[in-house]
């Protein structure tokens, strides 16, 4: 085993305080590495404290796990709450994103560096810079890390474990497996956990404080019947996956600060994509403790942070589906906006078999929705006409939702469609790319709520003020509409 030294990119007192306390709210912000074992572990691990001189520290488990360590068996660091990799710059966010997204389980670092537009020895470098790991490090320690999740919490037989995680054949899983973490998968599957047929449930740990009731709230008010369905406990939804029909239900457990996901669906391959759409639409990877520093240093909205601290950004399962609903509810009530969003799967949506053998309806594909004629369900046709467009835009890829976009070239792309302007194309990327710095400066609820003496702030005034507010401008938007 070869072990370097880490990249100098966190405060190693900060760093030693919070191991010596295993301060919980440090779990999964950095990790901490010892020589004399070759294992990194989390914060919080339970393990005799190792002596200084054998330590260092990693901002991520790539890292670390790049450096030739090991992951913990004891605190399993695939358990830590999830936190963004930190990027400097651009291109590395957008790769990061990509990466997530999955595009290094089936293409190359030379693809992921022509889609951003750089040569791949440029990218290495940047990504050797600023996040201690290269491409390839970060894909293997998230395909890692997802194995030894589902083999811990389902179960899924091993060869189904490797394909979920993006392996492309057991023979690489079971070499990955052994090089991570020095025996094999069926080696470290000591229990069986107990599941209902035809379904898991994976647990989604969360860095507290976090609001579910506020989520849960925000999505009953707008989730279409038949499709979603939200009590004062759960989120539950049907969806379409490669022309597959599956659900799921999203509960927080008791006790802990983690949510459970079940999931029925008839094949294990997609659980990580899964998985990865349920983390952004309930936010469940903030770094909470540096956006409440950030925006509750500003006298707008200090009160607002203070009494919910917990505040989330709630995403979207699918972008078009995202995009779709974001224009139905232009200028009209979030009620009004569902009964048309309901009247539209009705009339359009894809048909599947539930579980039960039912047959379900379901939000409708791109393709229908560019060829329908929408006007008969109660649309303007001026509506129906941006509906139609925006489809059709969809479907030639003069729109999308690719995570490597940047804020900018989103709304750029998206107001040039007809009936999208920059509030718009900023709440889809609010809630459908989960973009953080979203900020529709022109809703009018905002632009009171952060004026004085009743009067109303022009959009640019709003926008001078939300400056302070970045790279967090959405949450702070979802705090103003929530003391609104």
């Amino acid at each position: 085993m070869s072990i370097t030294a880490p990249p100098q990119l966190l405060d190693p007192r900060i760093c030693e305080q919070v191991r010596l306390t295993r301060d919980a709210r440090f779990d999964g912000l950095f990790f901490i590495a010892v020589r004399s074992t070759g294992i990194y572990c989390r914060p919080i691990c339970p393990a005799p404290t190792p002596k200084a001189h054998n330590v260092e520290y990693y901002p991520n488990a790539a890292a670390a796990a790049a450096a030739g360590y090991r992951p913990c068996l004891r605190c399993r660091p695939e358990s830590a709450p999830g936190t963004p990799l930190r990027a400097r710059s651009a291109l590395v966010g957008a790769a990061l994103r990509l990466i997530e997204s999955g595009l290094l389980d089936r293409a190359s670092v030379a693809d992921l560096a022509a889609r951003i537009g750089v040569g791949e020895r440029h990218l290495r470098r940047l990504f050797l810079a600023e996040i201690g790991a290269g491409p390839l490090e970060i894909a293997a320690t998230r395909r890692l890390l997802f194995a030894k999740k589902l083999l811990g919490e389902t179960n899924l037989p091993i060869t189904q474990i490797g394909l979920a995680a993006g392996y492309r054949s057991l023979r690489r899983f079971n070499s990955a497996f052994r090089s991570g973490y020095g025996r094999s998968p069926r080696a470290l599957r000591r229990t069986r956990v107990d599941a209902a047929a035809g379904s898991l449930t994976l647990r989604l740990p969360y860095r507290a404080p976090y609001d579910f009731p506020a989520l849960l709230a925000f999505f009953a008010r707008r989730a279409i019947p038949g499709v979603e369905t939200v009590d004062a406990a759960s989120y539950s939804r049907r969806f379409v996956l490669a022309g597959e029909a599956g659900s799921l239900r999203v509960t927080q457990i008791a006790g802990a600060d983690a949510l459970a996901l079940t999931i029925a669906f008839p094949h294990s391959a997609p659980l990580q994509d899964i998985s990865a759409r349920v983390r952004r639409m309930f936010d469940l990877d903030a770094d909470i403790g540096a956006i409440n520093t950030r925006l509750g240093a500003d006298r707008n909205l200090r009160a607002l942070i203070r009494r919910h601290p917990g505040q989330r950004l709630p995403g979207g399962w699918d972008g078009f589906e995202i995009a779709i609903r974001a224009v139905l509810g232009q200028q009209i009530s979030v009620a009004a906006a569902r009964t048309l969003a309901q009247r539209l799967v009705e009339r359009f949506g894809m048909q599947a078999a539930a579980e039960d053998g039912a047959r379900a309806q379901l939000f409708p594909a791109a393709q229908t929705l560019a060829q329908a004629d929408l006007t008969g369900i109660g649309l303007t046709r001026q509506r129906a006409a941006t509906l139609g467009a925006l489809a059709r835009a969809v479907c030639d890829g003069a729109v999308s939702f690719r995570p490597e976009q940047t804020l900018e070239q989103f709304v750029a792309s998206w107001t040039q469609l007809p009936g999208i302007g920059a509030w718009t194309a900023h709440y889809i990327a609010m809630r459908a790319l989960s973009e953080p710095d979203a900020f529709p400066a022109a809703d009018l609820v905002l632009r009171k709520a952060v004026a004085r003496d009743g009067e109303t702030l022009s959009t640019a005034a709003l926008e001078r003020i939300a400056e302070n507010w970045r790279p967090w401008r959405a949450y702070a938007v979802l705090h103003l509409w929530r003391g609104a």
